[in-house]
């Protein structure tokens, strides 16, 4: 057995190691949860910071109380006769350590469901701002195996395993998926929901400017579940309304055997059809 001075050398070394290894992950594409790029995403960044000072509150105040006993108790030849006194049936003490977790329980739940609640229904977008970015819109998803589907019913478009929104516009993601449970994850712009059979889940997400962002499923779902990704494309609101030109005047229609092709279980690449329902 190595002697203790030894271990925690290594232990040292090994946490030193480990700190200087993530000073190089600065880089969004690594943080994406902690680099919003959306009014959802900063939302949850700043309710997870809160919460996380919080609880390093809590947990300094546990560690502070817990060496401060054992220094202040500790044997020494002086107490050798030392009897802790009782403390069962100590009103004071008991309602201490019941009412501070309450407290700390209450400090976390109401931020927690405001956040939420605020985040179920998209901002309205002014009228002003609408003339200028847009009105929001609607994207049905549908989780596959092993591939995301994308279909936007007011543009008769369909995507596959990428999805075109403009940037600075509330997007309206209406989730379902035909077969296994998933969850719709795309980390810079916010958390993730759940697809499941049956049902029509939804969530709103929006970027702050033009950019590419990565989504991914959340949820366990057999062999292909690790490249069942998606890229979000956050174009200006001019470049998305020229992209739906573009595709409804180039892309082919979507067909039976294409539609065939999706639904069967299995990887395929980014694909793009002028139309929502198969001919």
């Amino acid at each position: 057995m190595k002697p203790k001075g030894r271990r925690v050398g290594g232990l040292i070394a090994l946490i030193g190691f480990t700190v200087l290894a993530l000073t190089g992950c600065d880089s969004p594409k690594y943080w994406p949860v902690l680099s919003p790029q959306g009014p959802v995403a900063r939302s949850e960044y700043y309710l997870i910071i809160y919460s996380f000072i919080l609880m390093l509150l809590v947990v300094l105040a546990v560690f502070i109380l817990f060496f401060w006993v054992i220094i202040k108790y500790r044997a020494r030849p002086d107490n050798a006769d030392y009897v802790p006194p009782e403390i069962e049936g100590n009103a004071k003490l008991e309602t201490l350590w019941t009412v501070i977790p309450i407290l700390v329980v209450i400090a976390l739940a109401i931020p927690t469901v405001a956040v939420t609640y605020r985040l179920v229904y998209p901002p309205k977008v002014e009228a002003a701002t609408a003339k200028v970015v847009g009105k929001s819109i609607t994207i049905d998803v549908i989780s596959e195996q092993w591939k995301w589907v994308f279909k936007y019913p007011a543009q008769n478009i369909e995507t596959v395993n990428y999805v075109n929104i403009p940037a600075g516009v509330p997007v309206n993601f209406q989730l379902t998926s035909s077969g296994p449970m998933n969850t719709f994850w795309v980390p810079a712009l916010g958390g993730m929901e759940f697809t499941m059979p049956h049902m029509d889940l939804r969530l709103w997400l929006e970027a702050d400017h033009p950019g590419s962002y990565l989504g991914r499923g959340g949820q366990y779902n057999g062999r292909g579940f690790a490249h069942m990704t998606f890229t979000v494309n956050a174009l200006s609101p001019t470049d998305f309304e020229n992209w739906v030109k573009s595709v409804q005047q180039t892309a082919p229609k979507l067909t039976k055997q294409a539609e065939a092709q999706i639904n069967r279980p299995g990887l395929i690449g980014k694909l793009t059809f002028s139309s929502t329902t198969p001919e």
